[in-house]
């Protein structure tokens, strides 16, 4: 509902923050003993602060960007934020994981006595867009700069769809873009910036150290203007790319009808007869999607929406909605002496169910035993 609340969104620019929670990005937690966790809590206490729901909102609004191709900047935990989207990890603290690997070339990523004056050399990778804003600065044959840096956690593994930019001298990835969505001409602009261009200013003249710390701005400025052009078809005429409403009422209706399927395997009943009828939409969705990948196939199950067979389930929900209600009938011509018995009944069965129960699985514990 929040995200609904801001269309139409022509670009996203997402900057710095908390930690995001290690569990979103499966982080190997267990290979720092108790003492390294307390000493990163109590190094990194601002960051290390997790917020579920900022994670939650954040994610979501990557995996918008991603879906629609909306014009996406992220600056440090911003980067961080599109890499998880796109199923890449990162190192929970730097320090910890990667500075100890690299030794003979140890950088310091975070000085919190110099928010804004500190900075490390980076990498410019070749023939990526960072190296066409910086080029003018770069000495010849040497593709480094020097920029900004306020992080204890980073880039361990880059999402397969990204191509890195630049590389700290201890490996460690600075920037990446997706190059199948950067083309900012025409409105494409995915990328993800460890460093702080904006920050990277002499503190006194209040000038950029280079030229091309002005550029990620104005690229992905000139791309979100061009995506909102061709969304709203003002560019020479064109037809724009707003949302065909027809298919967005039928993409919205299976959503709809994964919800309620989802909703039956949880309460185990349809809960009324326009819901019913409401699943056919997402029947029908996969009845013509038979060449579902493995992934998506797992996907929708996770969604509660195997239901290739939805006619077939609902009808076994109906049958037992009907014997219920027979049983429902009958029960309730019963008298209170009959009731009481068959309560007292099922009772006694229950508790020696129980107890042959416990007494097969003490026996099969035995056999166990005797074979070890």
């Amino acid at each position: 509902m929040l995200l609904d609340s801001f269309e139409p969104i022509h670009g996203v620019l997402l900057c710095e923050g908390e930690d995001i929670d290690p569990s979103l990005y499966d982080a190997e937690l267990s290979t720092f003993s108790h003492e390294d966790l307390e000493e990163i809590k109590q190094l990194h206490a601002s960051d290390t602060a997790i917020d579920r729901e900022k994670d939650s909102i954040e994610l979501q609004l990557a995996k918008l960007c991603l879906e629609r191709n909306i014009p996406y900047l992220g600056i440090c935990r911003g980067s961080q934020i599109l890499n998880v989207a796109c199923g890449g990890t990162l190192y929970q603290d730097i320090e910890k994981e990667l500075s100890k690997k690299c030794e003979d070339y140890k950088v310091v990523h975070m000085n919190y006595d110099n928010y804004d004056g500190h900075r490390h050399v980076v990498r410019v990778v070749e023939d990526t867009p960072l190296h066409e804003w910086f080029r003018g600065s770069l000495e010849e044959g040497i593709m480094e700069i020097s920029v900004n840096s306020y992080h204890h956690q980073g880039v361990k593994r880059l999402a397969q769809r990204f191509v890195p930019m630049a590389f700290a001298p201890d490996g460690l990835i600075e920037g990446f873009y997706d190059p199948d969505a950067y083309n900012p001409e025409e409105g494409k602009f995915i990328m993800g910036l460890q460093f702080h261009p904006e920050r990277m200013r002499n503190e006194e003249t209040e000038d950029f150290d280079y030229p091309g710390c002005a550029a990620a701005y104005q690229e992905f400025v000139k791309a979100v203007i061009a995506y909102k052009n061709r969304l709203s078809g003002s560019r020479d005429g064109e037809k724009g790319l707003g949302f065909d409403q027809e298919l967005e009422k039928k993409r919205k209706s299976i959503v709809q009808s994964f919800s309620i399927a989802k909703d039956m395997y949880s309460i185990g009943r349809v809960t009324s007869s326009e819901q019913e009828s409401e699943l056919e939409a997402g029947a029908e969705f996969l009845e013509a999607n038979t060449a579902l990948s493995l992934q998506q196939e797992n996907r929708l199950k996770q969604m509660g929406a195997t239901v290739r067979n939805a006619s077939v389930y609902i009808n076994r929900l109906k049958m037992n909605d009907e014997r219920e209600k027979a049983a429902r009938a009958i029960i309730g011509k019963m008298s209170v002496e009959q009731l009481s018995d068959m309560v007292a009944f099922y009772h006694n069965m229950g508790q020696m169910c129980s107890e042959v129960l416990e007494k097969k699985l003490k026996d099969l514990m035995m056999n166990e035993v005797a074979q070890c």
